[in-house]
């Protein structure tokens, strides 16, 4: 069966050249052009995916985003943001009410295509995550609980091994200071998120010259750069 795909945006032209390149790859597309008509279409027929756009009349996506995430019965949905905004601030809340993937405009159709081919893939058969990997230089084994730094063992506390780990899975995603703590703690733990910067500050000392690679996104949080061929 096709996979059936729900477009979201206000732009006749963005709707048209997203359902145009879907259908082309063999997608069921249904397009709306308002959040309001997105959740009562949802609510009757459950997509595979939906591509919405962040900034909408009326009910803008994240509220679309959080209503649907909210929901029993449709929050396994899988979300791919569109947004016209760069901002790193305005990623970081669409993740953090749920979407499960952005990107921004102007796109490439065939890298929009690719996207929405991955979060579908991603739900469909989701891979366990390896046990051991490595970013920069930084070796991590999650089974023995053990960190390296270009083969010297470094000695974190459980909360730091907790943090490398978190940002060391996704290069380049932003955390906020909340998201850290809800990730590593639990929600509603109770802990200060000026603590998160101790840990980081903690963290960045004991990775060595390899600290430098986990920077700070001013107003937002931080990320782990991704990897560049010098790296």
């Amino acid at each position: 069966m096709k996979k059936r795909i729900l477009v979201v945006d206000d732009e006749p032209d963005i709707l048209e050249l997203v359902r145009f390149n879907l259908e082309k790859e063999g997608f069921e597309v249904k397009t709306v052009q308002n959040g309001e008509e997105a959740l009562r279409w949802v609510n009757r027929n459950v997509p595979d995916c939906i591509v919405l756009d962040l900034m909408l009349p009326g009910l803008d996506g994240l509220e679309v985003c959080r209503r649907i995430k909210g929901s029993v019965a449709l929050r396994s949905i899988p979300i791919l943001m569109l947004t016209a905004k760069a901002e790193e601030t305005d990623m970081v809340i669409g993740l953090e009410v749920g979407a499960d993937d952005y990107i921004t405009k102007p796109f490439s159709p065939k890298v929009l295509v690719a996207r929405v081919r991955a979060v579908l893939r991603r739900h469909e058969d989701p891979a366990p995550p390896p046990r051991a990997f490595s970013v920069h230089g930084i070796e991590i084994d999650v089974d023995q609980h053990q960190v390296r730094v270009d083969g010297q063992m470094i000695e974190l506390s459980a909360t730091e091994f907790a943090l490398l780990e978190l940002l060391a899975r996704k290069p380049g995603w932003v955390y906020s200071r909340a998201q850290i703590i809800d990730e590593i703690k639990g929600k509603d733990y109770p802990v200060t998120e000026r603590s998160v910067d101790v840990q980081i500050l903690s963290l960045r000392r004991k990775l060595l010259h390899r600290g430098s690679c986990i920077v700070t996104v001013r107003g937002v949080g931080y990320k782990l750069e991704p990897e560049t061929r010098e790296s």
